[in-house]
C-alpha cells in the first residue's frame, strides 16, 4: 500500500452482477451476429454466453472489465461450438495408418458424366479472352477483388463486372450441359 489509507473492497452481489450483465445485452447481440451471421445462431450463442458468465460469476474479477470478459466468454463458446461441429463431420477410417477423413458425407467420387463436365467447363474458360478469363480464373483461385485490380492494374468495378459478364457467359455457353 502506498497509503496509509487501508482499502476497501467492494464485492459485487449477484444482483449487480446480473444487472451489468444485462446491460451488455445489445452489445453482445451484435458481437453474436457478426460470429454466426445468423439470427437464430446468434441468438443461441447469447444465451449461452449468459448462462456461462453466470456460472462463472466468481471467477470474475472485481473492478476489471466485465464487457471483455463475457465478450471473451462469448469468442471462446462460438470457437468451441465451431471446432466441435468440424469435429463432428469428420470420418474416422479404421485403417492400420488411423487417418482422419473430412470427406463431406454428401460428396462422391467423381463420376465419367462429372469429369466430362469439368472438361467443359475448362475448355470454355480458356476460349475466353484474357481480359476476361484471367480476373475470372484469379477470383476462383481465391484473389480478392482488389488484389485482381492491383494485379492487373485495373479498377475495382472493371474487375467485378468481367467476373460478373464472364459468369453470365459461361452459364449462357454451357447451359445445355448437366453440370451437375
Amino acid at each position: 500500500m502506498k497509503s496509509g489509507k487501508p482499502q476497501i473492497r467492494t464485492v459485487m452481489t449477484a444482483i449487480e452482477f446480473n444487472y451489468q450483465l444485462t446491460n451488455l445485452s445489445s452489445n453482445l447481440e451484435r458481437f453474436a451476429l457478426s460470429l454466426t451471421s445468423n439470427l437464430e445462431d446468434a441468438k443461441d450463442l447469447l444465451q449461452e454466453t449468459f448462462a456461462k458468465a453466470i456460472t462463472y460469476r466468481d471467477k470474475f474479477e472485481e473492478n476489471t472489465n466485465l464487457k471483455a470478459w463475457t465478450f471473451t466468454i462469448m469468442k471462446n463458446t462460438f470457437i468451441n461450438n465451431y471446432r466441435r461441429n468440424v469435429k463432428a463431420n469428420t470420418t474416422f477410417d479404421n485403417t492400420d495408418d488411423l487417418y482422419y477423413l473430412n470427406i463431406n458425407k454428401e460428396s462422391a467420387f467423381e463420376s465419367p458424366d462429372s469429369h466430362y463436365s469439368v472438361k467443359e467447363i475448362q475448355k470454355s474458360i480458356n476460349e475466353l479472352s484474357d481480359e476476361f478469363r484471367l480476373p475470372f480464373m484469379m477470383h476462383t483461385q481465391g484473389y480478392k477483388y482488389k488484389e485482381i485490380a492491383d494485379k492487373l492494374n485495373l479498377k475495382i468495378g472493371t474487375v467485378k463486372s468481367r467476373i460478373f459478364f464472364t459468369r453470365k457467359k459461361l452459364m449462357e455457353k454451357l447451359k445445355d450441359y448437366d453440370l451437375n
